[in-house]
């Protein structure tokens, strides 16, 4: 007859138990709950562990941030109607850390436009700047992942007698230049 042992635990043992599970709470409520929920971070961890960016987002806006070092991104969505005049040329940009993404899509209210889909360098005198996509349309669709730091956006020439709408939307980590 096989018979089981179950194993019975003394109250000193349960005690011990109870305090650590005490302590784990609290070492988690000071270096993880307050400053995700309050941004209360007496010790500094929350900050190393970007927690405290949650209870900032929460006080200023629902849509999610990033910390990256001293600067906090924001994940917009934006959509705007830029009208491009007869016979000539407009940029609209976004001001993006390296690696930021943007997904975007606009349309013309009809016609074609030149487009230069680009981006600069920060602090680059040079004049430099890379072109992700240079053709005629009337919309484009897709996503950016900014292999630089800089200024990346669009110049639309308008090539007809009358001007054009562009609708564009966006959503990423982004600022928008304009």
């Amino acid at each position: 007859m096989n018979e089981f042992k179950i194993p019975v635990h003394t109250t000193r043992t349960l005690t011990k138990a109870g305090m650590m599970a005490i302590i784990v709470a609290i070492v988690l409520l000071i270096t993880c709950i307050l400053p995700a929920e309050y941004n209360i971070d007496p010790t500094g961890v929350g900050k190393a562990l970007g927690l405290t960016a949650i209870a900032q987002a929460s006080k200023t806006s629902p849509s999610l941030v990033v910390e990256r070092g001293q600067q906090i991104d924001i994940l917009r969505s934006d959509s705007i109607d830029i009208i491009i005049p007869a016979g000539k040329g407009l940029e609209y940009k976004f001001y993006m850390n390296k690696y930021a993404h943007l997904t975007y899509e606009w349309v013309t209210d009809g016609d074609e436009l030149y487009f230069d889909f680009h981006g600069e360098p920060e602090g680059d005198t040079t004049g430099y700047f890379e072109s992700f996509a240079i053709t005629t349309s009337n919309n484009m669709k897709g996503s950016l992942t900014t292999p630089f730091k800089g200024v990346h956006g669009w110049y639309w020439k308008n090539k007809s007698q009358q001007p054009i709408t562009v609708s564009l939307t966006t959503k990423g980590f982004y600022t928008i230049k304009g």
